[in-house]
C-alpha cells in the first residue's frame, strides 16, 4: 500500500483536470481497500474512490480528505464464468475474453476505466450492456461494516443507472463477475445499427469476435473515444452528458418544439425505453442547439470528433470545463427545453 499526501489528482483523471488530494493511498489488495475505508470511516474523513479516472471531474481546489486509488489486479475464467479485480484494467479485460472464444462483452471494448466502475455506471455500448452478463458484484458495504455479495437484480440495473450510483457513499465495488457465452469464437448478436453498418450484417447478426472488437475500436477512434494522450480529443470522459429519457407526452411537446426550430421535415432521434417512455440522442441535440464539433475559443472545448465529448486542450481548468458544460445545457435547454444531464462524476464541482 503507497501513501501520499497533498498529491495530484489530475494526472489519475482521462480529463487531466482537478486539484490535489490531501492524502492519496494506493491500494493493491482487497483487504487494503477495505482497511483504507474502515479506517476514513471510522475517522469521519471524507473518501474518494478513485479506478480508472475516466468518469471523474474533480474540483480546482483537489479534495480535501482521503483519495483511494484501486489498483487490485485479478481475472480468472473458469468455463464461461469470469470473475474480475475491481482494478483490473477494462480494455484489457475485454481483449482476454475475446481471445478466450467468450462473447458478451465485446462490443464494450476500448471504454477507458476500471473493472470496477462498470456496474456503478451499468456501462454500455454499440449495443451491449455490463448488466447483460453481470452476475454478482462483491462490494464492501460501508453501512454494515461486511462484504457483501449482491446479485444482478439486487444491483437494479438500468440506463447509465445502479443501486451503486443511486447510494454512492454506501458501497464500494471490490469484484465483479460476469457470465459469458462461448458461442464457437462468435460475438453475442449484433444490436447497435451503427455497428452493423460498419460490419455489413444485419441486425441480430453474429459475426467472428475478433472482427466485432476491431470494429468497434475503429468507431470509437473515430470520435475520439480511445485514449490517446497525442490526442486531446481524447483528454476527456468520454459522453459527457446521457441520452434524455423523455415520457411520452414530454416527447411530444419536444418534437413539436423541434418542428418549429428546424422545420416539419426535421425528425428527432427516438428509441424505444420503456413502457410509456422515449430515449433521444444528447448528441443530436447539442449539435442542433448549435454546439457543433470543436466549438468553443478557450482551453475547453467540444471534441472535434464528436459533440458529445467535452475536452482539455491542454491547458484546461477544471473550471474552464464546467463553463462550457453550462453554456451547453443551457443551450439546449433554451432550444429544445431539456436539460441535459451529466454523465460523468463530480467530485467538489457541479453545474
Amino acid at each position: 500500500m503507497l501513501e501520499t499526501y497533498d498529491a495530484p489528482l489530475a494526472p489519475l483523471t482521462t480529463f487531466r483536470l482537478g486539484g490535489p488530494a490531501a492524502r492519496l493511498v494506493t491500494a493493491t489488495s482487497d483487504a487494503e481497500v477495505i482497511d483504507v475505508v474502515r479506517a476514513a470511516d471510522a475517522a469521519g474523513t471524507p473518501l474518494l474512490v478513485v479506478g480508472g479516472g475516466s468518469n471523474l471531474v474533480i474540483g480546482d481546489k483537489g479534495f480535501d480528505g482521503t483519495a483511494l486509488r484501486i489498483a487490485t489486479r485479478g481475472f480468472e475464467l473458469v468455463g464461461t464464468t469470469l470473475e474480475l479485480a475491481a482494478g483490473e484494467v477494462w480494455t484489457d479485460a475485454v481483449a482476454r475474453t475475446v481471445e478466450a472464444g467468450l462473447a458478451g462483452i465485446e462490443c464494450l471494448a476500448g471504454i477507458p476505466g476500471s473493472a470496477g466502475a462498470t456496474p456503478i455506471q451499468n456501462v454500455g455500448a454499440y449495443g451491449q450492456e455490463v448488466s447483460s452478463t453481470i452476475t454478482e458484484v462483491v462490494a464492501y458495504d460501508r453501512r454494515a461494516g461486511t462484504t457483501v455479495t449482491l446479485t444482478a437484480e439486487e444491483c437494479a440495473f438500468a440506463y447509465r443507472h445502479s443501486r451503486f450510483k443511486a447510494d454512492p457513499e454506501r458501497y464500494v465495488v471490490l469484484r465483479v463477475r460476469f457470465v459469458l457465452e462461448d458461442a464457437d469464437g462468435m460475438s453475442a448478436p449484433i444490436k447497435y445499427a451503427e455497428t452493423a453498418r460498419a460490419l455489413g450484417v444485419e441486425a441480430g447478426d453474429r459475426v467472428p469476435l475478433g472482427t466485432a472488437r476491431e470494429t468497434v475500436l475503429k468507431l470509437r477512434a473515430g470520435k475520439g473515444m480511445v485514449l490517446d494522450p497525442e490526442d486531446h480529443d481524447t483528454w476527456s470522459a468520454g459522453s459527457f452528458f446521457t441520452n434524455p429519457i423523455l415520457t411520452d407526452a414530454d416527447f411530444a411537446v419536444f418534437h413539436a418544439r423541434v418542428k418549429e426550430r428546424l422545420g416539419e421535415e426535421a425528425e428527432p432521434p427516438a428509441y424505444p425505453a420503456g413502457p410509456g417512455h422515449t430515449k433521444t440522442s444528447a448528441a443530436w441535440l447539442i449539435d442542433k442547439a448549435g454546439f457543433t464539433k470543436g466549438y468553443g475559443d478557450g482551453p475547453a472545448r467540444i471534441s472535434t470528433k464528436h459533440t458529445l465529448a467535452l475536452t482539455n486542450r491542454g491547458a484546461a481548468t477544471t473550471e474552464d470545463l464546467l463553463a462550457l458544460a453550462r453554456e451547453v445545457v443551457a443551450g439546449v435547454r433554451g432550444a429544445f427545453g431539456i436539460t441535459l444531464v451529466n454523465e460523468p462524476v463530480m467530485v467538489g464541482a457541479e453545474l
